[in-house]
């Protein structure tokens, strides 16, 4: 009798951490998001106006780029709090602060009213939102995945991940409904200044329903041997150089993936292809949906055949499919919407989906609970510095740089989807090697199929 109890109670919590992390994610990224959308649509002309307007795109998407220059920072504060006194604490402070930082973005005034200000002010506030999301994503990821039966991890893992498909998709759509309602002087005015504000809803919906979970399994059971460690993240250099190292570049292409399709498309089609800005925007949403469906089947497949499989896989085909990709929004993105709007879904919410939905679980369970939430929050939020905050100012020189040609980017696509293919075949070595531990904790494992092996990140 008290086994079915336990094992209903860990189920009930196990729903409850699902949906705490689900709709954590959805409100973080929504508003670290929103600011991508925005910024190569609005903020060139409204914070930085006295330059032309490639120059102002760019040094839009330098202050992009900035949150996650910030992240890493975030990352070890948070990760190490967070392998230290628990990961719910940590989970709560990161949606307050990233909420607070996005609501005072959308109060900020123009370069025309306050002068220089304006955009020190952005800097600032996107700077908060860094620290935020570089907390939230590994204790997201880990509230779901070390509350999960081992031999369904992965997909338990993939779930959190929804969370960035729903909040782009709820960016673009918010941005996308604002910008058809309204005329574009309304709407640059101080339309899109009401997507913003509306996260102070979201972000008390999302603290509530946090406060309900448990502390997971895992942390509890490593709880005394994490007494003993000063500095997580230090003991993780120590203990993982190799697998910190490998993390970092099997992650590469996957944040450039993202930020090509799914923020930098947006200022090509509008601003290279003439594509309508609605349109554009519809496009990385229908995108988003698609991606949020595909993210728990790809999630339930690496539990089946490999994370590593699945990550190295997708990883290499992000990399090989931009060409064709490219090739046909720049062809036909003014004579076949069909033809723009699959050049968008295919990689951006099926071949990505499979590397997102894969790499929380691939991560996580490289480490130990000692210094987990430390070690998959630096791989995460470094790699982010280079992977995804550079890219869309990186994409925009590439393609400028090109006569507005896309060839240069698809070659630095290419060239980081090998990259991150073979470090995810290095970490299937490591892994081989038994340099890992198995991370399952005793009851975990007790629910485990007798195949389930620790070196499945093999590609």
């Amino acid at each position: 009798m008290s086994n079915a109890v336990d094992k209903a109670t860990a189920q009930a919590n196990l729903r409850r951490v699902v949906i705490s992390s689900l709709m954590g994610a959805v409100i973080e990224w929504y508003d670290f998001f929103l600011y991508g959308v925005v910024a190569g649509l609005v903020f060139n002309k409204l914070f930085f106006p006295s330059f032309s307007s490639g120059v102002g795109t760019i040094l839009a998407f330098a202050t992009f780029a900035v949150g996650f220059v910030a992240r890493p920072l975030g990352g070890f504060i948070f990760g190490h709090f967070g392998d230290k006194i628990g990961r719910k604490k940590m989970l709560i402070l990161t949606l307050e602060i990233m909420g607070v930082a996005t609501v005072l973005i959308g109060c900020i005034p123009s370069f025309d009213s306050i002068g220089i200000w304006a955009p020190i002010l952005l800097v600032t506030c996107r700077i908060a939102q860094g620290i935020g999301l570089g907390g939230e994503w590994g204790g997201a990821v880990l509230m779901a995945f070390e509350s999960a039966p081992a031999h369904k991890r992965a997909f338990y893992g993939s779930l959190p991940q929804i969370g960035l498909s729903l909040g782009l998709m709820l960016a673009s759509g918010v941005i996308g409904l604002l910008s058809w309602l309204l005329p574009d002087e309304a709407f640059i005015a101080w339309g899109w200044r009401v997507a913003f504000v509306l996260s102070a809803v979201l972000v008390l919906v999302g603290a509530y329903i946090r406060t309900s979970v448990q502390e997971t399994q895992d942390f509890a059971s490593a709880k005394k041997h994490v007494e003993k460690i000063r500095y997580p993240m230090i003991d993780a250099f120590k203990r993982y150089p190799k697998t910190l190292l490998a993390c970092v570049g099997a992650r590469f292409v996957e944040g450039i993936a993202f930020n090509v399709f799914g923020v930098f498309s947006l200022t090509y089609l509008t601003n290279t292809c003439g594509v309508n800005r609605t349109v554009a925007l519809m496009a990385v949403v229908v995108a988003s949906g698609v991606m949020a469906c595909f993210i728990p089947m790809w999630g339930a497949m690496a539990d089946r055949v490999g994370k590593g499989r699945i990550f190295g896989t997708a990883a290499l085909l992000l990399g090989i499919t931009s060409f064709p990709v490219f090739w046909v929004l720049h062809n036909y993105a003014t004579t076949n919407l069909f033809f723009v709007y699959l050049a968008i879904i295919v990689p951006f919410g099926i071949i990505y989906a499979a590397a997102y939905a894969s790499m929380a679980s691939l991560f996580s369970d490289s480490f130990d609970p000692s210094v987990r939430y430390s070690s998959i929050s630096f791989v995460y939020q470094f790699s982010g510095i280079f992977a995804s905050g550079l890219t869309p100012m990186i994409a925009t020189m590439l393609v400028q740089a090109n006569g507005s040609q896309p060839w240069y980017l698809c070659g630095y696509l290419l060239v980081a989807g090998f990259i991150s293919t073979i470090a995810t075949m290095w970490l299937g070595t490591i892994r081989e090697r038994n340099d890992l531990p198995h991370t399952d904790s005793a009851a975990n494992e007790a629910e485990a199929p007798a195949q389930a092996s620790v070196s499945d990140a093999a590609v």
